[in-house]
C-alpha cells in the first residue's frame, strides 16, 4: 500500500500525532494509500517554513524562478502516468482524465513559468518626476483545493505562487491526498530551495483552519464549496489577508433552435456527466428551444446509453465511481425529489447492477425531462451526473432562466447566430460564456466567478497578479 508522507521546509515528514489514515480505493473500497495525517502544530511548521524561505525565493530573478517551472514540468510529465494511477485509485476518475489532468497541470507551470518573465510594472514621466510602479510578491500563501481536480487545480495556484515569488502551504482535501502530494513532490525534486512550497494533510476544521487564521499567511487561495469560502473570507478579514475563492457553480446550457443539434448534444452530455458530473463548471441544467427539444433530448439519451461505465483503471472506460456514498446519495436525492415533483426519468437513475458494482460508488448518468425550478436539482449545486433538460420559448425566457440562480461560475450557449451568441453571453451573469464549446478552460483567460460562485481569478496574466502587491515608488528630480 502506497504511503503519503507530508513535505515541510523540504523533508519528507509524518504529523506530530504519528497518526495514518487510509485511503479506499471509491471503485471495490480495497484501501490504496496511508496518508500521514498533520495536526493544528504541522500547519504551523510549514507556515513558518515558508516565511523563513520567502525573502530569499522573492530576490530570486524571474528567470530563475522560469527555469525551476519549466523543469517542474518536465518532471510531472515524466511522473504522469504514476501520478495519473495515483489519483484514479483514491478518487474514482477514470484513468485517461486523470493523465490528461496531469499533463495539464504540467502545462500550467510552463505557462505561468513564462507568465513571470512578463510580470514587468510601470515607468510614468512627468516634466520633474518619475513614478516607477513595480509588482511584489504577496508573502506566503495558503493553497487549500478539493478532490474533483486535485493535481490541476493545486497548479492553477502553486504556479503563479510560485512564479511572482511568494512560498506556499497547500492542503489537498482529506478525501484526494496523494495525487497532489506526488504533484507537489515532483515540483520540489526540481530544485526549490527548501520551504518555498510545503504540503500538510489533514481535516479543514484543524490544518486547513490554522492555514486561514494564522497571521503568517498574507493570502488565502481557495478552491471549495461556497459555504466554507464564505467562512475563509469573513475568518481572513480580521488580518486583512486576500483571498481567491473558487466556489459551488450551477452552470446553465442553452441551446437555441438554430444550433448545430449534434454538436450540441454531444457536449452536453460530455460536460453534464464528465468525472461523474463532479465539476464545478459541468452543465448542470439544460434549456432547450421548443422547436427542437424532442430531437435533442432523444441525442442526448442515446449518447449517454453509450457510454461505457466499469473500473477507472481501464483505458477504455469513459466514467469510473462517484468519489463517496455522500456523492451517490446526494445525487440520488435531487433525483427522487425532482421525480416527485413531477420530472420524469429518461435514461439511468439508478446504480448498474452486477458484480464489477456492488463494492463502488457507482451510479449510472441520468437524463429528467419535464423539469422546472421548483426542483432541488435546478436549485442547488448537485455535483453528480445528471442533465436535467427543460424547454423555453423565447430567448428572454432562456435568459431568464439561466440567471434564476444564487451561482455564476460558467455557462454555455450553442446557437449558429452571432448576434445571438453575443447578446445572450453578454447578459449572462458568469464568469466564463462557452458559445459552440464545450469547456471555457483557457490558460491564455481568467477564470472565476460571479455572485456566489466566487471573487478574484485564477489563469491568465490576471491570475499571477493576483499574487503581486503594487508598488509605486516617486522620483524627484
Amino acid at each position: 500500500m502506497y504511503r503519503s508522507m507530508m513535505l515541510i521546509n523540504g523533508k519528507r515528514v509524518g504529523g506530530a500525532s504519528g497518526r495514518f489514515d487510509v485511503i479506499h480505493n471509491p471503485a471495490n473500497q480495497e484501501p490504496v494509500a496511508e496518508v500521514a495525517i498533520g495536526e493544528v502544530i504541522d500547519a504551523v511548521k510549514a507556515l513558518e517554513a515558508a516565511q523563513c524561505a520567502f525573502p530569499g525565493w522573492a530576490s530570486v530573478s524571474p528567470k530563475r524562478r522560469c527555469d525551476l517551472l519549466h523543469d517542474a514540468a518536465e518532471i510531472v510529465r515524466e511522473r504522469a502516468d504514476r501520478i495519473a494511477e495515483l489519483l484514479t485509485v483514491e478518487m474514482g476518475k477514470a484513468i485517461r482524465d486523470s493523465r490528461r489532468e496531469v499533463l495539464s497541470a504540467a502545462d500550467s507551470l510552463d505557462y505561468f513559468a513564462e507568465e513571470g518573465l512578463r510580470n514587468i510594472g510601470d515607468w510614468i514621466s512627468t516634466a520633474e518626476t518619475r513614478s516607477i510602479v513595480t509588482k511584489q510578491p504577496v508573502g506566503v500563501i495558503s493553497l487549500i483545493t478539493p478532490w474533483n481536480y486535485p493535481v490541476e487545480l493545486l497548479a492553477w495556484k502553486a504556479g503563479p505562487a510560485i512564479a511572482a515569488g511568494c512560498t506556499a502551504v497547500a492542503k489537498p482535501s482529506s478525501l484526494a491526498p496523494v495525487a497532489a502530494t506526488e504533484f507537489v513532490m515532483a515540483i520540489n525534486d526540481a530544485g526549490l530551495p527548501p520551504g518555498v512550497l510545503n504540503i500538510v494533510h489533514g481535516s479543514g476544521e484543524t490544518v486547513g483552519a490554522e492555514l486561514v487564521t494564522n497571521p503568517i499567511s498574507r493570502k488565502i487561495s481557495f478552491t471549495g464549496e461556497t459555504s466554507t469560502g464564505r467562512w475563509i473570507m469573513e475568518a481572513a478579514a480580521r488580518h486583512l489577508k486576500r483571498v481567491s475563492l473558487e466556489l459551488g457553480g450551477h452552470a446553465p446550457m442553452i441551446v437555441f433552435d438554430d444550433a448545430d443539434i449534434d454538436a450540441a448534444a454531444s457536449a452536453c452530455v460530455r460536460r453534464a456527466f464528465g468525472n461523474m458530473g463532479q465539476v464545478c463548471i459541468s452543465v448542470n441544467r439544460v434549456y432547450v428551444a421548443d422547436e427542437i427539444a424532442e430531437d435533442f433530448t432523444e441525442k442526448v439519451v442515446r449518447r449517454t446509453l453509450g457510454l461505457r461505465i466499469g473500473d477507472p483503471l481501464d483505458p477504455e472506460v469513459d466514467l469510473g465511481p462517484m468519489v463517496s456514498e455522500a456523492q451517490r446519495r446526494k445525487t440520488r436525492e435531487h433525483i427522487e425529489d425532482a421525480v416527485q415533483k413531477g420530472a420524469n426519468i429518461l435514461c439511468g437513475g439508478r446504480a448498474p447492477e452486477g458484480d464489477l458494482f456492488a463494492k463502488g460508488y457507482y451510479f449510472l448518468p441520468t437524463v429528467l425531462a419535464d423539469v422546472d425550478h421548483r426542483m432541488r436539482i435546478m436549485r442547488e449545486e448537485t455535483f453528480g451526473p445528471v442533465a436535467p433538460i427543460m424547454q423555453f420559448s423565447d430567448d428572454e425566457e432562456a435568459v431568464r432562466l439561466a440567471n434564476d440562480t444564487e451561482y455564476g461560475l460558467a455557462a454555455y450557449i450553442y446557437t449558429n447566430s452571432l448576434r445571438r451568441a453575443i447578446r445572450t453571453a453578454e447578459r449572462l451573469e458568469a464568469g466564463s460564456v462557452g458559445v459552440n464549446v464545450g469547456s471555457i478552460i483557457d490558460h491564455h483567460a481568467p477564470f472565476g466567478g460571479w455572485k456566489q460562485s466566487g471573487i478574484g481569478r485564477e489563469l491568465s496574466h490576471r491570475g499571477l497578479d493576483e499574487y503581486m502587491e503594487i508598488k509605486h515608488i516617486r522620483l524627484g528630480l
